[in-house]
């Protein structure tokens, strides 16, 4: 199969042409590591796809600069049967090949460095980490054994062995790095930050929070990272320690899912999908972390919720533009949170999450600050 000219083209999509990226993205047969892959059946559930049964969608889907799932729930691609529909979450995927390479730029790469890559995944990314640094130069690191012993298999048949190793990325991470990158959102950066080399660079995105953050670790004795928040943005699956994520927003969204609010009112602002809004998101998870978002649209009718473990829910109905009624209950009124940042945005024309800086304490906090405006996450 001639893969070469579409992994060419697919370089000169996500990388210049004078990057070295360029020319490991264009070397590396990403196909290799995503023989199967989920795609969304359209019913909520998850088709299996088999990339040597049709060799041209394969290489189609292997050379789009497109995430493919290669994991739902604890179900694995690979070792599934075709007539599977799994309808869990994703658990793990082949990162899109132009974000693999942004978050890569982003740890300002040199050579020498030693890498710390969090979340191995199919592989894919560390071989184009292992092609710019060398071998010796990178550990892979992801919490599922299957997927590091697939991807030590995978990575061999290339003549590539970069040290690949199972570990849990929410805990103490295996080595001290010049450079971490994660490719999947953490929750809390203490590990990260504890295995820096002073003068260090930290890259990753925070779970629920689609943007990414860039910190050097102090070369004095303080243990503390230091930088921004990107004026880019990501999102990645967080960081998860069993087989699979713990039950989400489901749960907890069944059981207000039509429920009388305790305070009923008129929302000031439309019906918004929270979750795709990526600065009102970050903002919200800031102001009220751990809460979750859901959202659908039928007929002209648009509906929201956000729901949090404390018992903390609100739902918001309105058609199209029209404002909202929205249902609140429990010890938080969560639609008036969000309200409070919506304001905001509209009086300021943003919001300052992004572009401020970052203070990394070695508890894993990531403190934040623009301006007269500060908040902690983690």
């Amino acid at each position: 199969m001639d893969w070469k000219p579409t992994a060419e083209r697919l370089a000169a999509e996500v990388a210049p042409p004078a990057s070295r990226w360029r020319r490991a993205v264009a070397a590396t047969p990403r196909h290799l590591f995503v023989p199967r892959w989920w795609e969304p059946a359209g019913d909520g559930t998850w088709a299996l796809r088999e990339g040597p049964a049709d060799e041209r969608a394969w290489l189609r889907a292997a050379y789009t600069d497109t995430s493919l799932v290669t994991r739902v729930g604890s179900l694995h691609a690979d070792g599934a049967s075709p007539a599977a529909r799994p309808a869990g979450v994703p658990t793990s995927s082949s990162t899109m090949p132009g974000l693999v390479v942004r978050m890569l730029r982003h740890g300002q790469l040199y050579d020498g460095a030693d890498l710390g890559l969090i979340g191995t995944g199919t592989g894919a990314s560390t071989a184009l980490a292992a092609r710019r640094l060398g071998d010796k130069h990178v550990t892979a690191m992801d919490v599922d054994p299957y997927l590091t012993e697939a991807a030590i298999t995978r990575l061999a048949a290339l003549g590539m062995s970069p040290r690949v190793v199972t570990c849990d990325a929410t805990g103490p991470l295996p080595g001290d790095f010049d450079r971490i990158v994660s490719m999947v959102a953490l929750g809390n950066l203490a590990g990260a930050v504890a295995a820096l080399r002073p003068g260090g660079r930290l890259v990753t995105t925070l779970a629920r929070m689609h943007l990414i953050v860039t910190a050097d670790k102090s070369v004095e004795d303080d243990g503390c990272a230091r930088g921004v928040v990107e004026w880019d943005r990501a999102g990645f699956m967080a960081t998860r320690t069993g087989a699979d994520y713990p039950p989400g927003a489901g749960e907890l969204l069944a059981a207000v899912r039509d429920r009388e609010g305790d305070e009923v009112t008129e929302g000031r602002y439309p019906v918004l999908n929270v979750a795709e809004a990526w600065e009102v998101r970050a903002m919200l998870e800031l102001a009220a972390p751990g809460v979750e978002t859901c959202y659908e649209e039928r007929g002209g009718q648009r509906t929201a919720w956000l729901v949090h473990a404390d018992g903390s829910w609100a739902r918001a109905s309105a058609r199209w533009l029209d404002p909202p009624t929205v249902h609140q209950g429990g010890p938080r009124r969560l639609w008036g949170e969000l309200e409070r940042i919506r304001h905001r945005l509209n009086a300021e024309g943003g919001l300052p999450i992004y572009g401020s800086r970052v203070h990394i304490t070695p508890d894993g906090v990531c403190h934040f600050k623009r301006g007269k405006w500060s908040a902690s996450y983690g």
